[in-house]
């Protein structure tokens, strides 16, 4: 496990998921919870996460960016925390646990330790704010229909999840996965520019600048133009 501090609040863990794709989760130092985006690909990584916390006893809250395995199976070792998601995720985590489970096995996954189920339990529709510790998570659809993006107002990080992606050092939006149309990528788009934010972090591809996510959301806007996988 590599561990990266990117800015004073904000700190990323980041594993091998399998042989080609790194998973990145994230800790934030607000000034009364520690919030923790994702908990990877078994118990082994929120336990190293957990560790890292050491002596901040500050209560913690899991943040799930969306339901997918590879970012909530290390969530039973907070299972006496605050877990947040949003209201689609939890449906989509339960119904979806076993299939998504015996395909990363299938599929040869890195598995980290124990996974076992463990649903979020406070659930949102629009957004969160924690006017106390500067964090905002909101809905940003896309990859997956429940995903979400947080917002550290205070070092100015966006967390975007699966939402964007690297894949060998090239940028990529991922939400045409989901049959994103251009509707949705526009609204998403205008949501996350809402925010003033320096460094974006992919759950896959590790903190970018804002100037790499405007050239990738330039290519889009062209990708748009000539019609996108997932438009009527």
């Amino acid at each position: 496990m590599n561990i990266t501090k990117i800015t004073n609040r904000n700190t990323l863990f980041t594993t091998k998921e399998n042989k080609d794709s790194d998973i990145n989760m994230g800790v934030i130092h607000g000034n009364k919870h520690n919030f923790i985006v994702d908990t990877g690909i078994g118990g082994n990584c929120a336990k190293a996460i957990l560790d890292y916390t050491g002596d901040d006893k500050k209560p913690i809250i899991v943040i799930n960016t969306h339901h997918d395995w590879d970012h909530v199976a290390g969530n039973w070792v907070f299972e006496h925390c605050t877990i947040i998601a949003h209201k689609l995720c939890r449906e989509l985590m339960d119904t979806h646990w076993d299939k998504h489970i015996h395909g990363a096995k299938e599929r040869n996954a890195f598995i980290l330790g124990e996974l076992r189920k463990c649903l979020p339990n406070v659930l949102f529709e629009d957004s969160v704010y924690f006017p106390e510790d500067g964090i905002i998570i909101f809905h940003t659809p896309g990859h997956t229909p429940d995903s979400i993006s947080v917002y550290d107002k205070v070092d100015k990080v966006l967390y975007v999840g699966d939402n964007f992606g690297a894949v060998n050092d090239k940028l990529m939006y991922w939400g045409w996965e989901a049959g994103d149309n251009t509707t949705h990528f526009r609204q998403r788009l205008g949501m996350e520019n809402d925010y003033d934010f320096e460094i974006c972090v992919f759950s896959h591809g590790g903190a970018q600048t804002k100037e790499s996510l405007a050239e990738l959301e330039n290519e889009c806007r062209d990708w748009m133009e000539k019609g996108c996988p997932g438009d009527e």
